[in-house]
């Protein structure tokens, strides 16, 4: 045969070839853009959607509830705020770390270990950009001037001698901060809005130095609520403009992200409503919740301004928000004789406590491409639960040995989860009192709050049961303890939580 004719053919077996019809290319979804919004000390029943008789109204949360689903079991991990915000970070419970019980200060040392796997190197990892705004309050670690002197030369949590300053470089960047945990931009303020020092960091490195001091302030607003802590403040800060800068600088990041079309994480820890309830003048007696109401309107708008920047980038189909609380309200019985809102709704106690009040948050989530409209979910959700769900949604797992009480509630999310995916769950107090969840069921081997409500802690009195069991659906108000008469289950609760975190620790 001819080298003609054999060409001839070779192009004729092309021809026939590209006629074939040619299967199409699995097509994959595209990751969704992600923004996890934490309020800080946002109690259930201040969201006028979740509680009918709420005296603040709040109309964009209430849109997330109406446009998503939300759980009406969901709790955080601990009732105190940095344990909360490490579990969700790690997908661990915080009371297997360094700190047992309390919450770190704002010249803290990192409290993640180097090298913990974080759903935002995670989140690196599988292409998405990630960021941080908002309050931290996970420890920093500060450079030193004096390498022989610690970090801090007095006692700063409750100081009010302005004269005095920390150990600190403040023109030197910070080790184990955001960078080192998987966030590709970061602009952060240290801890709570009441504690020292007063600055902001961007990238690890302070914006201004905090070169001068605040006498701090403790004023009644309401019976409480206006203070903070003497010590080192950015001379450009106002306590009450802190919420609107963040607010400004998440916008600006979701406004450049969304230009670049490639899927964003933003997790977005907000320093309200805690207190100094700082809300600027144009919230004030916008609610009837006094000031605390005011600060939880202004809340309220923040995320009103999120959903806003995302129907106007075309953003808001495939992007999951997530919004939920750090812990219960602080909402105090002098708040309630003052006010007939109920910030925690039907639960006891408040912010601190193991009580219901201490950890039950709102949980809502909208997703417009998969979570349904309108929807309500019962299932019991962690905030530790954060990281497996977002491998989920990505059809993955969590990296090996990591995210160990973290569950994963695609499932739920969708409305595709035809009984409970977490049926247990571990509590835990400011004070490290312990608490277990099984279904319905809570018990705690010890009597008191452990935290704010009084007594914190109380030796059981002749006769009286040593701990507490109760039966939550029945009993939501934990008022009717049911340990005396479930002793097997009080034992097998008891030995089950032993084994959590005793033996598993």
């Amino acid at each position: 045969m001819s080298l003609l004719s054999m060409a001839r053919i070779t192009v004729m077996l092309l021809i026939l070839l590209g006629c074939q019809k040619q299967e199409p290319e699995e097509t994959k979804p595209i990751p969704p853009n992600i923004i996890y919004i934490l309020a800080d000390d946002l109690g259930y029943g201040d969201i006028s959607g979740l509680n009918e008789a709420s005296a603040i109204q709040t109309p964009h949360i209430d849109r997330l509830i109406k446009e998503g689903m939300y759980f009406t079991d969901a709790h955080s991990a601990s009732s105190v705020c940095t344990p909360t915000r490490y579990g969700i970070l790690t997908g661990r419970y915080a009371w297997r770390s360094p700190l047992k019980s309390g919450v770190l200060w704002g010249y803290s040392p990192p409290l993640i270990e180097k090298k913990r796997p974080t759903v935002a190197l995670f989140l690196q990892e599988h292409g998405y950009h990630t960021a941080v705004v908002g309050k931290w309050h996970l420890g920093l670690g500060w450079q030193k001037i004096n390498q022989d002197s610690p970090v801090i030369l007095y006692d700063y949590k409750f100081l009010f001698d302005s004269t005095r300053g920390s150990n600190v470089d403040f023109s030197r960047a910070v080790s184990g901060g955001p960078s080192s945990l998987g966030f590709d931009y970061s602009f952060v303020f240290p801890s709570s809005l009441d504690m020292t020092p007063y600055l902001f960091l961007e990238n690890d490195q302070a914006v201004t130095e905090p070169t001068a001091f605040t006498a701090g302030k403790s004023e009644a607003v309401d019976g409480r609520g206006v203070f903070w802590r003497a010590g080192e403040i950015a001379p450009d800060m106002e306590i009450e403009n802190v919420l609107g800068e963040l607010t400004d600088k998440a916008l600006n990041y979701i406004q450049t992200r969304g230009a670049e079309g490639t899927p964003f994480f933003l997790y977005f820890p907000l320093t309200a409503p805690h207190a100094p309830w700082v809300p600027l003048t144009s919230y004030h007696q916008t609610s009837e919740a006094g000031r605390y109401g005011d600060f939880v309107k202004q809340v309220d708008a923040t995320v009103g301004q999120i959903l806003t920047a995302l129907d106007e980038l075309d953003l808001t189909e495939n992007t999951l928000v997530l919004l939920s609380s750090d812990n219960g309200a602080h909402w105090t019985p002098l708040d309630k004789e003052q006010f007939a809102h109920r910030s925690n709704y039907r639960y006891r106690g408040q912010k601190a406590d193991i009580y219901e009040g201490g950890h039950r948050i709102p949980y809502i989530v909208r997703w417009p491409q998969a979570v349904p409209a309108g929807t309500v979910s019962p299932y019991l959700i962690s905030t530790t639960d954060f990281f497996a769900t977002i491998a989920g949604v990505l059809g993955e797992e969590p990296p090996a040995g990591a995210a160990e009480d973290s569950y994963n509630m695609v499932d739920a999310y969708m409305q595709q989860a035809y009984e409970p995916i977490r049926q247990v769950m571990i509590q835990h107090s400011l004070n490290g009192h312990f608490a277990i969840r099984e279904g319905d069921w809570k018990y705690t081997p010890q009597l008191g709050s452990g935290g704010f409500t009084q007594p914190s802690y109380s030796e059981p009195l002749a006769g009286e049961a040593p701990g507490t069991l109760y039966h939550l659906e029945k009993d939501p108000g934990e008022t009717d303890n049911l340990y005396a008469s479930e002793p097997a289950r009080v034992d097998r609760l008891h030995k089950l939580l032993e084994t959590m975190t005793v033996q598993n620790p």
